[in-house]
């Protein structure tokens, strides 16, 4: 992999509203990760069209930022079993 490819920005995972994209993006920047929304401008809006937001990654930290999500996703659904 070629230094462009690890700073080429990779979509980590896709949110239906922009609060919930820039939770994670703040969770990973505590985390020393470089993460970015894309796709706020509309999310949320009542089209006929979904706007999801983006969150994206360098791909140099894909593999981790997709450890903690996951981490941080199973961690909320045991304690909604709770």
């Amino acid at each position: 992999m070629t230094a462009a490819d690890e700073n080429r920005p990779v979509v980590l995972t896709s949110v239906p509203t922009e609060l919930e994209g820039t939770l994670i993006v703040g969770r990973l920047e505590g985390e020393g990760i470089v993460a970015m929304l894309a796709g706020g401008g509309l999310a949320g809006w009542r089209a006929e069209v979904p706007a999801w937001v983006q969150v994206m990654v360098l791909q140099r930290d894909e593999a981790r930022a997709r450890e903690l999500l996951s981490q941080w996703r199973n961690r909320m659904n045991s304690e909604d079993d709770d």
